[in-house]
């Protein structure tokens, strides 16, 4: 947690005498203030949703929603809202809104036990506290969303200037842009996505859209999405009133029927170890926004060759969707014969040796020659995994082989039938 940040929460949690939580508009957690002068201090801290906030360091979609009902989206002063122990608000709250110029940025809540008013004189010192928090806010949001503009230009930028946005990443990220460093992809991220929660280990983030992204999104038609992950708070990519120290993000999340993929440059432990970069993809996945998937490239000792990496982050993130065996967050190192197959061009049509075999009437058949070949072609392993006896699985086969043209006992093809079966899934 910024240690700025910490102290002014600090300060408008020693002048009022109550704990103070800071959070951003996406009601991600940034700082908070511990309170102890009292024996019930301690039934104060473990309100649930405090509790939530501050160990999961975010409130639920729900929790965000009820808090929203008493309009502190809108408020320019102190906002009081009252316990509701159904909706796991033990203690009632005043809401502070972090704002600058015109622009809530965040929030500051006071545990409140009814000793509290929103007239109290005190609370115009501390909204002119949270005024010095939005200002702070509002510079980080505007550097974050020129890193994200970088960043997104160095991945996926026209290759003329790309390696000048490279080389002003590199300037920008200073000692962090010397690695080892893995790039996420999250797809599909499109139009109205809520920007990405708060990620300290994630340097800069930033939303590129289809046609750059590379990868078609379902459902989602080709757009002009714009840089941007929407609304985020300090670490986030995000767009006015959002991002962070070191973040990316830009004006928003593109316009209606907009769709591409979300871009992560995160900082690894050690050059073998991914986990970092696995953790801010589960998290990323867990935003309030509709399912996907996601990818993690093979690390880089630095911002070198950045694109490669995100051509292997968006394979991976391609693959987990094609296999969830995969997913939902996939490591490139770990695709197989998708590290292959995610080279073709999308949306080619199929092999005509599989056609016939993906008419709706031949599903089955499919779906036992691809359980077939993952077996190795082990008819004991198959009929196991298919749940039918051998001669079954004998006769589907023998079916198989009609409508495909190809014999099973040669190896080419099988490796035509089962390459031709993967490449489909993507």
């Amino acid at each position: 947690m910024r240690e700025d940040y910490q102290q002014l929460i600090d300060e408008v949690s020693a002048l009022l005498g109550t704990p103070a939580t800071l959070e951003d508009r996406d009601f991600s957690l940034i700082a908070f203030g511990a309170h102890a002068s009292g024996a019930d201090d301690e039934e104060l801290v473990l309100d649930p949703v405090r509790t939530r906030s501050i160990m999961q360091r975010k409130s639920s979609a729900a929790v965000r929603a009820w808090f929203e009902r008493f309009g502190i989206t809108r408020a320019t002063g102190p906002v009081r809202i009252p316990p509701d122990p159904a909706a796991g608000v033990v203690k009632g709250r005043i809401c502070l809104p972090v704002r600058h110029a015109g622009v809530v940025h965040g929030y500051v809540w006071l545990l409140d036990e009814g000793g509290l008013s929103p007239e109290d004189p005190r609370m115009a010192e501390a909204l002119a506290t949270a005024a010095r928090i939005g200002a702070l806010l509002a510079a980080e949001a505007r550097a974050g969303a020129r890193l994200g503009e970088l960043l997104r230009a160095t991945l996926a930028g026209p290759a003329p200037g790309r390696q000048a946005a490279t080389d002003e990443l590199r300037d920008a990220l200073g000692s962090t842009a010397a690695g080892p460093l893995a790039v996420v992809a999250v797809t599909p991220w499109g139009a109205g996505e809520a920007g990405p929660p708060r990620l300290p280990q994630v340097p800069v983030t930033a939303a590129v859209p289809e046609g750059e992204a590379g990868v078609p999104v379902s459902g989602l038609p080709p757009g002009g999405a714009r840089t941007g992950g929407g609304p985020g708070g300090p670490g986030t990519g995000g767009g006015p009133g959002g991002g962070g120290p070191g973040t990316g993000g830009g004006p928003g999340g593109g316009g209606p029927g907009t769709g591409g993929a979300l871009a992560a440059l995160v900082r690894l432990r050690t050059a073998d170890g991914l986990e970092p970069a696995r953790g801010a993809a589960e998290r990323l996945l867990g935003s309030p926004r509709a399912g996907g998937t996601a990818g993690v490239s093979a690390a880089l000792p630095g911002l070198a060759e950045p694109a490669s990496a995100w051509r292997q982050a968006l394979a991976a993130a391609r693959a987990a969707r094609a296999a969830p065996r995969l997913g939902p967050v996939a490591e490139w190192a770990e695709l197989g014969p998708y590290r292959l197959l995610t080279t073709l061009p999308p949306g080619g049509a199929p092999d005509p040796a599989v056609r016939r075999l993906l008419e709706p009437a031949h599903r089955e058949m499919a779906h036992t020659a691809e359980v077939y070949l993952d077996c190795a072609g082990q008819a004991g392993r198959a009929a196991a995994a298919l749940g039918v006896h051998r001669q079954t699985l004998y006769y589907r086969l023998s079916r198989v082989e009609q409508l495909t043209g190809l014999d099973l006992a040669d190896g080419e093809s099988r490796l035509l039938l089962h390459m031709a079966l993967k490449a489909v899934r993507l």
